[in-house]
């Protein structure tokens, strides 16, 4: 028979025990209901809500349902800042581009303002492989750029016309997540303005040219009449002065005249005789033109066709002109490698690029090398660039330079 303590020892024990058994239930359904809110928090899920009116658990339940609350009130607050600030970046004139660069998403955009889009001739931006439709050479911008390489310029074509943009980029973190920004600032007004600018300084290097020149045949043909009528028996003319006078007057006017007609030729391009004909043909035709001077300097020309069986309608001999003067601006870039490229684009325009990996054109000389008479090399007369230009632009084409850096240089040809 159990004695009046034992009894009391068991009933303690038994009310220990449920008390154990009880808080154990009750502990883990309170666990549950926290991991519950964090696992919903963690999705950004805050469409739930404890009951707050059933005695047991009317604490926590608060506790939780206030979590939950101040959460979506932060969320909502982030957003609101995030919308100002999509809305303050689609107002200012640079492109913003932010690019994912984990390698599972690698390409994707994760965002993009109003004034990208714009430059870039598009309505939605998701991947930079979308790029490749305006232009390979542009997504392989968006691809390689870094903060290392500085600035990098470039020429599309949309349906504005040709378009040249200056991208820079820098990365960092953005939610746990490496991403590249990349700006991108429309400098085609730019370009425009400072190639006005060296056109009038180009009028007054040629006007102060020719009055170095004729001023002093002027003098010299005035001293030189004063001489003649003056001239007497007793002081009789002296030839050999009269012969060096006009000597030298004859020597400064040729030169004078072939100053002028170097001029002249960049202003009287002959209207372009328009055929069809294959791009291929053309380049076999260059090569042959240039083989003399690629052989004597080593240099490998590579041509590669991205399109089959390209047709350019244009005036072959201007556009082998062109094409000539790239290839000896390579050579005398002391380049080894030129690789010449035709394809049609998105728009089903003819683009030609030639690159080489000769030695790169300084950035402060990049506004200047389509200005006629600017040159950089000590024999050069600074017309070719400037010419082909001009020959571009009589076929409703443009030519322009995509890319110099320590290991390409490169020019773009499209003709709409």
């Amino acid at each position: 028979m159990i004695s009046y303590d034992n009894a009391i020892l068991i009933a303690l024990a038994a009310a220990f025990v449920s008390a154990l058994i009880s808080g154990t239930y009750y502990a883990r359904k309170i666990h549950r209901k926290v991991s519950y809110t964090l696992d919903a928090l963690e999705d950004k899920e805050t469409n739930f809500r404890f009951n707050e009116k059933k005695l047991f658990h009317r604490n926590i339940n608060r506790t939780l349902n206030r979590i939950r609350q101040i959460f979506e009130n932060e969320r909502a607050e982030i957003m609101e800042q995030e919308r100002l600030y999509g809305q303050m970046l689609d107002q200012v004139k640079t492109g913003i581009v932010v690019i994912d660069l984990s390698k599972k998403l690698k390409g994707r955009v994760v965002y993009s303002n109003n004034a990208a889009l714009n430059m870039l001739g598009i309505a939605t931006f998701s991947n930079i492989r979308q790029l490749k439709n305006i232009s390979p050479e542009l997504e392989e911008c968006f691809q390689n750029i870094t903060r290392g390489k500085g600035e990098m310029r470039l020429s599309l074509y949309n349906e504005k016309g040709q378009t040249t943009l200056s991208a820079t980029a820098s990365e960092t973190k953005l939610q746990g997540t490496y991403v590249k920004i990349v700006a991108l600032n429309d400098i085609t007004g730019d370009m425009a303005h400072n190639e006005e600018l060296s056109w009038n300084k180009l009028i007054r290097v040629l006007t102060h040219e020719i009055m170095n020149t004729i001023t002093p045949i002027a003098s010299l043909s005035r001293m030189l009449s004063d001489e003649i009528d003056n001239a007497s028996d007793e002081e009789p003319l002296n030839r050999k002065d009269l012969k060096l006078g006009l000597d030298t007057i004859a020597d400064s006017s040729k030169g004078l005249i072939r100053f002028v007609e170097t001029y002249r030729s960049l202003t009287r391009v002959s209207a372009p005789v328009k055929k069809a004909f294959y791009v291929r043909e053309l380049i076999e035709r260059v090569t042959q033109l240039t083989r003399k001077q690629l052989l004597s300097n080593n240099v490998e020309l590579d041509y590669i066709e991205k399109s089959d069986d390209i047709l350019l309608y244009a005036d072959e001999d201007q556009i082998a002109q062109v094409m000539v003067n790239l290839i000896k601006n390579a050579v005398q870039a002391e380049a080894k490698i030129i690789n010449i490229t035709a394809e049609i684009d998105f728009a089903e325009n003819v683009v030609i690029n030639v690159a080489n990996n000769g030695k790169p054109i300084n950035k402060e000389n990049k506004e200047e090398i389509f200005v006629p008479f600017y040159t950089t090399k000590q024999d050069g007369t600074g017309i070719g660039l400037s010419l082909s230009r001009q020959i571009m632009r009589l076929h409703n084409g443009t030519i322009a330079l995509t890319r110099s850096d320590d290991e390409w240089t490169k020019f773009t040809l499209q003709f709409k």
